[in-house]
């Protein structure tokens, strides 16, 4: 995720980056302006059509539609971002979750009980890892054994499956192994219940959003109105603009198309994009502060 003062005008206008829309429609725009400088010299030029040509009332239906493209386009972004956004406060709920299950079992586990506190230690924040690496690429689950001390949990967890379940099925079992050397009583696994439930639940919400994209018809839909709205637009513009058509039309093409190109991409969150969540920052997040929460004395 790009990190960035909201602040800084300057750095906005003049600084591209490696997502910027520009870049990407920059091959788009060249052939529309070859397109619209056709339009325009052969109604100006060759036709020599002047403003009692039927062509003219193109400009009134461009005003009608551009109001009905701009609410889709309203509706279409504020939809993607809803996805961006409820994935934010689910990995800050993963957050919040992983921090009062570290505060309780610190809390609950005797001070002695040095194996299971080492453990926590290690599978709480695993767990963050394992969604992310289940969200963004199920084949990046080897890199949960790469970092020290998780090399225990590799014989234990099937890469080739759910990762995320099987953390969450160890973290569960040691719980329940911890009651039954009566290092937890029956009231304090009850209290765990919340935190312990509420991992499966962050996992399958963010599952819904990462394959549940906008229906193909309307994405398919918006791209075809914008893409005819655009190339008859020269054919109005350029009775009332001659050759100054040709910048207008690509400023219009480039809001339009931006947009829907933004939406595009913030409407899956999970992911290694520029505007993507900053999953890997969270989940370093969450082991610092495990870290600092489970003691040892």
């Amino acid at each position: 995720m790009v990190q960035y003062n909201p602040k800084d005008w300057l750095l906005f206008i003049f600084r591209f980056h490696k997502s910027d829309t520009m870049r990407v429609l920059a091959r788009i725009m060249f052939f529309l302006m070859l397109y619209t400088a056709a339009i325009c010299y052969l109604e100006r030029e060759v036709f020599k059509l002047n403003d009692t040509s039927p062509l003219k009332n193109l400009g009134i239906l461009h005003t009608l539609l551009g109001m009905v493209i701009s609410l889709l386009l309203v509706f279409r972004t504020n939809t993607a971002y809803d996805r961006w956004w409820e994935g934010r406060k689910l990995w800050g709920a993963l957050v919040n979750n992983s921090r009062n299950l570290a505060l309780k079992l610190d809390g609950f586990l005797p001070i002695e009980a040095k194996a299971e506190r080492q453990f926590f230690l290690k599978i709480i924040p695993m767990y963050a890892n394992a969604l992310r690496t289940h969200l963004v690429n199920s084949s990046l689950a080897n890199e949960l054994f790469d970092v020290d001390g998780l090399q225990e949990f590799k014989q234990q967890i099937d890469i080739k499956k759910h990762v995320p379940n099987q953390v969450a099925r160890l973290l569960i079992k040691h719980i329940q192994d911890a009651r039954d050397k009566n290092l937890l009583t029956d009231t304090q696994l009850l209290l765990l219940n919340e935190e312990l439930r509420s991992y499966t639940d962050i996992c399958g919400a963010c599952e819904r959003i990462k394959n549940t994209p906008i229906p193909f018809s309307y994405s398919i839909f918006i791209k075809k109105f914008i893409f005819f709205y655009v190339v008859t637009l020269p054919f109005a513009l350029s009775f009332s603009l001659n050759y100054y058509a040709i910048p207008i039309t690509l400023f219009i093409f480039y809001v339009l198309a931006s947009l829907e190109l933004i939406a595009e991409e913030i409407e899956d969150p999970f992911g290694t994009d520029s505007n993507d969540l900053p999953m890997q920052k969270i989940a370093d997040n969450i082991k610092k502060h495990v870290n600092e929460l489970i003691r040892f004395a």
